[in-house]
Parts: structure tokens; C-alpha cells; sequence
């Protein structure tokens, strides 16, 4: 997976972190759950902050169906 993955990297924190509300996760935590995914495979330098939130809200997105 690459920064640009949002949905999948989205579902895989939802399998990962279950009990996580994502609304509540800081962008330093989030930027390190992503780089941790076993299939991520990016470099961690390219994410910024709109890349961040983007796969904040497709995680939001996720949890609520």
C-alpha cells in the first residue's frame, strides 16, 4: 500500500484498532499505525497533513457502516 491508498489503509486500521475511535487518534499516532501496516509499503516521508486526515476521515467512514 502507498500514501495514496486511503480506503484500504482506512480498513486495515479498523481491523487493527477496533476499539479505536479515529476521531480521537493524533496525526503522530496515525502517521506511525500507517507506516507499521504489515502491507504498507511507502516512503514515510511523502504524508503530510491532508493525507493524514483523508485517511482519518475514510477510517471515520469505515467504523460508522
Amino acid at each position: 500500500m502507498k500514501w495514496t491508498d486511503v480506503y484500504e489503509i482506512a480498513i486495515q486500521l479498523a481491523e487493527n484498532y477496533p476499539d479505536t475511535d479515529p476521531q480521537y487518534v493524533n496525526f503522530v499516532n496515525l502517521h506511525r499505525w500507517v507506516c507499521e501496516l504489515e502491507e504498507f509499503d511507502d516512503d514515510p516521508e511523502r504524508s503530510g497533513e491532508k493525507i493524514l486526515e483523508a485517511i482519518q476521515a475514510a477510517w471515520l467512514e469505515e467504523v460508522a457502516d
